[in-house]
């Protein structure tokens, strides 16, 4: 087994089980002895996109100064902060576990954006002739784990309290650190000011996009299915369930497929018309058994633009590829905030199912973007 394979995929796991934490523990919050209001729950995810956001586009500093290993330790020591702040939370009352969580989200978003940099960077090194596929892989498990960690939280809270899960991930991620880390192979990447490239931007536009898309799909799925169509609230959840699912499945799938049975440029490039159907037919979809299956196909369709985004652009940035990746994750939360947050005042002129007929044209340029970056000679400078 390669030295830190270990290390990077379990970094993926323990990662997408945490960041979810906090919209798992939703209902749990606002009822007693909590008690938070809906603006209050609402605030605790500021910090948290913003540090994210920081922390990713100062990946590149961070490794030239302390390298891969303490890039990815940072990561880790940062996730391991925030658990043990939503540990202490547990155990507090009153304006105290607001503090708490408002830290502990924002601990969590730095621990995301320099983790996600550090274990999408060192995949497609670990991996050198199959980068697209050790990244769509290790996507995959951070979205595996984001599907199973509600669950997992909902089980400790009907036989414990929830509070065990956070603990046990607190506990994973401090045994992690001892875990061995691939080595540096290239000590002469740049990192910093340095590092910026304007060919990186033509990754970040198309993953901003993207994530744009996936947040209107996986943040209004249950909205759009029990308020909008009148469904009961189970099919709405079990819609936006199958939805990371089918992403999920997705990037398994196509991860493990070898490129000479199945083009991973093209693959990309086809990927938004995959969306842009999703977005056109789920407006005049009625009964609920078409909507789940249209939602799990969305999921299927977006599964591998952003690992694909993720593994051309690392792979035409070798000299910058931490940083590379750092913006890249920090294009995905931008995008994500976008996506999830933009469309609830956009529904005050059209309708959800408008606004998602309309998302369909965000395929041009997608399309475009994808095929761009995924050209046979990609320039760095």
């Amino acid at each position: 087994m390669k030295r830190g394979l270990s290390a990077v995929y379990i970094a993926g796991f323990l990662q997408g089980a945490a960041f979810v934490l906090i919209p798992a523990l939703g209902t749990t919050l606002r009822s007693a002895p909590y008690d938070m209001s809906n603006a209050t729950y609402g605030m605790l995810y500021f910090p948290e996109i913003i540090g994210a956001i920081l922390a990713a586009l100062s990946a590149g500093a961070i490794h030239k100064r302390l390298g891969s290993k303490g890039l990815f330790r940072l990561g880790a020591i940062s996730n391991a902060i925030a658990m043990t702040l939503l540990v202490v939370a547990f155990f507090s009352s009153g304006l105290f576990v607001v503090l708490l969580l408002l830290a502990e989200t924002l601990m969590l978003g730095i621990g995301f954006g320099l983790t996600n940099a550090a274990i999408n960077r060192a995949a497609s090194l670990l991996f050198a002739g199959a980068a697209a596929a050790a990244v769509t892989i290790l996507n995959a498990v951070i979205g595996g784990a984001t599907a199973v960690s509600p669950m997992i939280l909902t089980g400790a809270q009907s036989w414990l309290s929830w509070v065990a899960w956070p603990a046990l991930i607190l506990l994973l991620w401090l045994v992690l650190l001892l875990f061995p880390l691939a080595e540096d192979k290239d000590t002469q990447e740049i990192g910093g000011l340095r590092a910026w490239r304007r060919s990186m931007m033509p990754f970040a536009f198309a993953v901003v996009i993207y994530a744009i898309c996936e947040g209107s799909f996986g943040s209004w799925a249950n909205v759009l299915v029990s308020v909008d169509h009148h469904l009961p609230a189970a099919t709405g959840a079990l819609a936006l369930s199958l939805f990371w699912g089918g992403m999920t499945v997705a990037r398994f799938i196509l991860g493990s497929i070898p490129d000479h049975l199945l083009s991973r440029r093209w693959v990309y490039r086809l990927a938004p018309i995959g969306m842009a159907a999703c977005f056109v037919v789920i407006p005049h979809l009625v009964s609920a058994t078409a909507l789940l299956l249209a939602f799990a196909l969305a999921g299927a369709a977006c599964g591998i633009y952003y690992p694909y985004s993720m593994a051309f652009g690392v792979a035409a940035h070798g000299k910058e590829g931490t940083q590379m990746a750092g913006l890249l994750v920090g294009a995905l939360m931008i995008g994500e905030g976008i996506g999830s947050t933009g469309l609830g005042p956009l529904q005050h002129f059209i309708s959800l199912n408008q606004i998602y007929t309309f998302s369909a044209l965000w395929a041009i340029p997608l399309l475009w973007l994808a095929w761009r970056n995924s050209r046979h000679k990609q320039s760095a400078s």
